[in-house]
C-alpha cells in the first residue's frame, strides 16, 4: 500500500492559530500588571476606535450608492416619461395622418348630400344599376322649404319685437322704482330732520331744567353752611368759656384729685399741677436710702469678688503642680519605652543574623521564580 497525501484542512489550523493569538492576547492582558490595576487597555481602545471609523466610512459608502441608485432611478423614470410622452405625439401624428389621408370629406358616401362642400364630385354609377341602399334624396322631399323659411323668419321678427316690449317695460318699472326710492328717501331724510330739532328743544329744555335745580341746590347748600358756620362759632365761644374759668387754668389743687368709695384717690393728669413740699421731701429720702442701699451692695459685690478671684487662683496653682507632675510621669514613661524598643531591636537584629547566616543559607535562584505564571488557567 501506498501512503496517500491527504490535504490538510485550512479551517482546523486557522482555528488553531486564532485561538494561539487569543491565549496570548488572554496572557498579555493578565500578566500587565499596570494594565490591569488601572484598567486602561490602549490596544483595545484603538481596536474600538478603528472599527469605529470602518463603521463610519462603509455607512457613507453604503449612503452614496442609495444616493447614485437613486439618483439612476430618478433619471430612468424622467427618461421614461419622455420616451412616453413623445410616443403619444408621434401615435397623435400618425393618427392625423391617417385621418387627413385615409378618412377625409370627400371620400364620404354622403358627400353629394352637403350643399356647401367644395370639390365634391357626383357618383359615375348609372341608376338603374343601384340598388335601394344606393338612395339619397327621396320624392317629395322639400317641398314647401321657402314658406317654412318665412314662417320662421316672421317667428323670429315677432320674438324679438317682444323681447324689445318687454325690456321697455321692464326698463319703466326700474325708472318708477327708483323714483319711488328717491321720494322715500327725501320723506326720510325731512322725518330725520324734524326728529333731530326735537331733539335739540328737548336737549335744550333739559339743560335749563338742570340749570334750575342746580342754582336751588347750590342756595340751599349756602344756607346750610350759613348755619353751620353759626352752630360752630356758638361751640367754639362755649368751649373757650369753659376752657378759661376751669381748674386746670384757675390751678385748683383740689379739682386734680378724684376719690371714690373704698378706692385710692386717683390724680386726673388733665389738671394736676405738681407735687406739694411734703411729697418733694419724701421723695428725696426714698432716693437717699436708695443710694445708700445700693453702695452698700457694691462693697458687698467687691468683697465677693475678690475672695472668687482668690479661690481660681489657688486652683490654677494646684493644677498647675497636677500637670508638672503629669508631664514628669509620662516623661519617665518614654523613656522606660525607649530603653525596651532598644532591647526588642537588639534582640531582633540578632534573630535575623541568625536566620541569614545559619538557617537560610540556601538562596533561590531566578529559574525557581520563573517556573510560576506562565499560564493564564
Amino acid at each position: 500500500m501506498y501512503k496517500a497525501d491527504l490535504p490538510s484542512d485550512s479551517s482546523i489550523e486557522k482555528a488553531l492559530e486564532r485561538r494561539r493569538t487569543a491565549e496570548m492576547a488572554r496572557k498579555a492582558r493578565i500578566f500587565n500588571t499596570r494594565q490591569r490595576v488601572l484598567g486602561l487597555d490602549l490596544d483595545a481602545l484603538n481596536q474600538q476606535v478603528h472599527e469605529k471609523k470602518h463603521q463610519q466610512n462603509m455607512e457613507k459608502q453604503r449612503d452614496k450608492a442609495y444616493d447614485q441608485l437613486r439618483e439612476y432611478h430618478d433619471k430612468a423614470l424622467i427618461q421614461r416619461d419622455i420616451d412616453e410622452r413623445e410616443k403619444q405625439a408621434a401615435l397623435h401624428t400618425g393618427l392625423t395622418q391617417y385621418w387627413a389621408t385615409r378618412q377625409r370629406a370627400e371620400d364620404s358616401s354622403d358627400v353629394n348630400l352637403k350643399s356647401g362642400l367644395k370639390g365634391a364630385f357626383g357618383v359615375t354609377i348609372p341608376e338603374g344599376e343601384l340598388g335601394p341602399a344606393s338612395m339619397t334624396i327621396f320624392q317629395g322631399e322639400g317641398i314647401g322649404e321657402e314658406q317654412r323659411r318665412r314662417e320662421q323668419v316672421k317667428m323670429t321678427e315677432r320674438d324679438l319685437r317682444t323681447q324689445k316690449e318687454d325690456n321697455e317695460r321692464r326698463l319703466l318699472g326700474d325708472k318708477h322704482k327708483a323714483m319711488l326710492v328717491g321720494r322715500e328717501l327725501v320723506h326720510q331724510d325731512l322725518r330725520g330732520l324734524q326728529l333731530r330739532a326735537l331733539e335739540e328743544e328737548c336737549k335744550k329744555a333739559a339743560c335749563i331744567a338742570l340749570d334750575n335745580y342746580n342754582q336751588s341746590l347750590a342756595a340751599e347748600r349756602a344756607e346750610a353752611l350759613k348755619v353751620q358756620q353759626k352752630s360752630e362759632e356758638r361751640e367754639d365761644v362755649a368751649e373757650m368759656w369753659h376752657t378759661l374759668t376751669s381748674d386746670m387754668m384757675t390751678e385748683c389743687a383740689e379739682g386734680a384729685r378724684q376719690t371714690g368709695e373704698g378706692r385710692r384717690p386717683l390724680v386726673l393728669v388733665d389738671r394736676w399741677k405738681g407735687m406739694s413740699p411734703e411729697q418733694l421731701s419724701a421723695i428725696h429720702r426714698e432716693r437717699e436710702e436708695q443710694r445708700f442701699e445700693r453702695q452698700r451692695q457694691r462693697e458687698a459685690q467687691k468683697i465677693q469678688d475678690v475672695a472668687y478671684e482668690l479661690q481660681l487662683l489657688k486652683l490654677s496653682r494646684e493644677a498647675e503642680e497636677g500637670e508638672r507632675g503629669a508631664e514628669e510621669m509620662r516623661r519617665q514613661k518614654r523613656i522606660q519605652t525607649a530603653r525596651y524598643n532598644m532591647q526588642l531591636a537588639r534582640e531582633q537584629q540578632a534573630h535575623q543574623e541568625y536566620l541569614n547566616k545559619k538557617l537560610y543559607t540556601n538562596k533561590p535562584s531566578k529559574d525557581y521564580f520563573h517556573q510560576f505564571n506562565t499560564s493564564s488557567r
